[in-house]
């Protein structure tokens, strides 16, 4: 009971947090105006695309500093690499398994970069979502160039926003730390295979079981795992879970109102604000509107029946955390071994 209690406290507890309202207008503005342009051109079903460049903006923390445009042009690199490789996947007919290894591939990759530069956030889940939201819809060589163009053009969008954030800390003397240069950290071959095989399980399971978007339970396999300790681990996979079972109710009612095109972009601009003012204070409170988020995104690219929609959203993702707190649990770092009483390492008894 103790240790449901401690649990407990660690799914409910809320962080402090400083300097979210400025990310979080940034990353609103970074899906709002590439929405607006191809909702203007009538290219809304490009919307994806755009969204998986935006991402770029909530990286490199929430305050300013001269190198954080560099860890967002990095992290934005990536996030249209994954979502070339997801838009490559779906020109195959085979596209449904096709997405399991070039998910794992492309999570493991995102794992080494971001740990290696020490990135905030951490983890591979922009880009695993990348790969499998593209790869979910039937796509044509066309769109290789359109998922190109229009990802990286809200990258840069993003970069570009986050320089302007630091030329106003600057223009208003707020304090721009200049952080000296970080060695690079090891990359944990552990933790990057454990991304790897929980991405491909998620994947693989719901596949075969045939519910539908079998990419939410790879990108909930994942979730989990970008906590540093199982204790965490655990945590942020619970969250996940409640997250999800309350977003999907405020998802249903959102997409019940089939919302013209217009309000659906403002909409997912104030939902991703949202989400970015809650992601540091709790995870779970930031679900219930990263869900209805992710499931207004995939609307207006192709439209779905909202019951079935909600409920596969609901059940991959508590088969997806179950897979990724399950591997998370198989594979946890060993506690390091307490020596034996007697001589200490310099020969001066203990």
């Amino acid at each position: 009971m103790e240790r449901f209690g401690a649990h407990l406290r660690d799914v409910l507890r809320f962080h402090p947090a400083s300097g979210t309202r400025v990310v979080a207008l940034r990353a609103a503005l970074s899906v709002l105006l590439p929405l607006l342009v191809l909702l203007a051109t009538d290219h809304l079903a490009w919307g994806l695309f755009a969204v998986f460049g935006a991402f770029a903006a909530v990286y490199g923390g929430s305050s300013p500093s001269p190198d954080r445009w560099r860890v967002q042009a990095h992290a934005g690199v990536l996030l249209v690499g994954a979502t070339l490789v997801g838009t490559a996947v779906g020109l195959s007919p085979d596209r449904a398994w096709l997405v399991v290894p070039a998910a794992a591939a492309v999570g493991a990759v995102a794992t080494a970069v971001s740990d290696r530069r020490r990135w905030i956030p951490p983890g591979p889940l922009f880009a695993v979502f990348a790969v499998g939201a593209c790869a979910a819809h039937p796509s044509r060589p066309g769109d290789l160039l359109a998922a190109l163009g229009v990802a990286t053009g809200t990258a840069a969008l993003a970069v570009t926003l986050g320089r302007l954030d630091e030329h106003r800390a600057r223009t208003r003397s707020e304090p721009v730390p200049a952080r000296p240069p970080s060695a690079a950290a090891p990359v944990r071959r552990r933790h990057v295979a454990r991304v790897a095989a929980a991405v491909l399980v998620a994947g693989a399971v719901a596949t075969a079981a045939g519910i539908g978007h079998p990419y939410w339970a790879m990108v909930a396999a994942v979730a989990p795992l970008s906590a540093p300790r199982l204790r965490a681990q655990v945590a942020r996979g619970s969250q996940r879970a409640v997250g999800t079972l309350l977003g999907v109710g405020v998802a249903f009612v959102v997409l019940s109102l089939h919302l013209p095109p217009l309000a659906a972009v403002l909409l997912a601009a104030v939902l991703q604000g949202a989400a970015e003012l809650l992601v540091v204070r709790n995870y779970a409170a930031a679900l219930v509107f990263i869900t209805p988020l992710a499931l207004l995104m995939g609307q207006l690219a192709a439209p779905l029946p909202v019951g079935p929609l909600v409920l596969d959203r609901l059940v991959e993702t508590l088969l997806g955390t179950a897979v990724g707190m399950g591997v998370a649990a198989a594979t946890r770092d060993r506690p390091a071994p307490v020596s034996p009483p007697g001589p200490s390492a310099d020969g001066v008894a203990g």
